[in-house]
């Protein structure tokens, strides 16, 4: 019987994903889908990973005992959903040693918003409600990724994203609704996150090398611009029942289309922090340096403790099969 060519294996594959089947890790892949695939689900972990570091600025600080202890309860989720997609990435092959000494070299990219500071507490409600709320826009539809680990992982993602996302609403609310100190730093932190949470999407669709394939093969199910009209929609109301005023004076709700019309995003400091040059780039990777070298020892420790239960069990076996 004649084998395959590859043309022919490739256009099954895409009929699989065509029909809204998933793909598991021992199913054939073309590289390219693999390699596709490792990239976006190690950013998105790395983005988790370094997302603690604005909001652990502030967890010594919160206002309250109930602040901190939400606070540290949200950072803690944020590592475990590094550590869930760190896992996916590695049913695709990939070694989480590599991908993190990607990160702590900078050759990996992250989330562009996290290059940005946090100066007062409204940040961290500027964050769980604007970040996180971006973040979800983007996520919910990762649910329904074509590849399986990654969707799975995304739906317990996102069940905790949405309670970070109210838990940052909830802190703007009390603000708005405090003094006029208060409300002015709300407003505050909504002048300096609005700009950069539109970035977190991405470039322009005219812009973005991989969405059209993402697309196809059913990684991505909406465009950058596509999910980015919808964070804008969305969160436009939120902002009015706050009493805050998003910063663009080009914001008009056209009544014939349904949608806000907004101004356009500064591309050039989207490609500034993208590349490397944001307000606090050096200093987040700095921080995970620090942290990968100061708990090489954990690791070593982890790694001799594993050793050491392996050769119990096989001295336990060895005996077992003498007696």
């Amino acid at each position: 019987m004649d084998q395959p060519t590859n043309h022919t294996i490739e256009d099954q594959f895409q009929a699989r994903i065509d029909a809204e089947e998933r793909i598991e890790p021992k199913d054939w892949m073309p590289e390219a889908y693999r390699k596709t695939l490792i990239r976006q689900i190690s950013q998105h972990a790395h983005s988790e990973i370094v997302g603690m570091l604005p909001e652990g600025n502030w967890i010594t600080r919160a206002p309250s005992l109930r602040r901190k202890v939400a606070l540290l309860a949200k950072v803690q989720d944020e590592a475990g959903h590094g550590l869930y997609l760190y896992s996916a990435a590695e049913t695709l092959g990939a070694e989480r040693d590599e991908l993190l000494e990607e990160l702590i070299t900078g050759k990996a990219k992250y989330s562009s918003i996290f290059n940005y500071p946090t100066l007062t507490w409204a940040d961290i409600g500027a964050i769980g409600w604007l970040v996180d709320g971006a973040a979800i826009m983007n996520q919910v539809p990762l649910c329904r990724c074509s590849y399986g680990p990654y969707a799975r992982a995304m739906v317990r993602v996102c069940k905790e994203e949405s309670f970070h996302q109210r838990q940052g609403y909830e802190i703007m609310l009390t603000l708005a609704r405090g003094t006029a100190t208060q409300k002015q730093m709300a407003q505050d932190a909504l002048n300096r996150w609005w700009w950069p949470s539109l970035m977190m999407f991405g470039p322009n669709d005219a812009d973005s090398k991989h969405t059209a394939q993402s697309m196809a093969w059913k990684i991505k199910r909406f465009t950058n611009d596509e999910l980015r009209q919808r964070f804008v929609d969305i969160t436009v109301p939120q902002a009015e029942f706050l009493g805050l005023t998003v910063p663009d004076p080009s914001l008009r709700l056209n009544e014939e289309t349904g949608h806000y019309e907004f101004g356009e995003i500064n591309w050039d400091e989207f490609w500034q922090v993208v590349k490397g040059e944001g307000p606090c780039n050096r200093q987040r990777l700095k921080a995970r340096r620090k942290a990968h070298e100061e708990g090489a020892w954990v690791r070593d420790a982890a790694l001799a403790y594993a050793e050491k239960r392996r050769k119990r069990k096989e001295a336990a076996a060895a005996k077992t099969q003498v007696a």
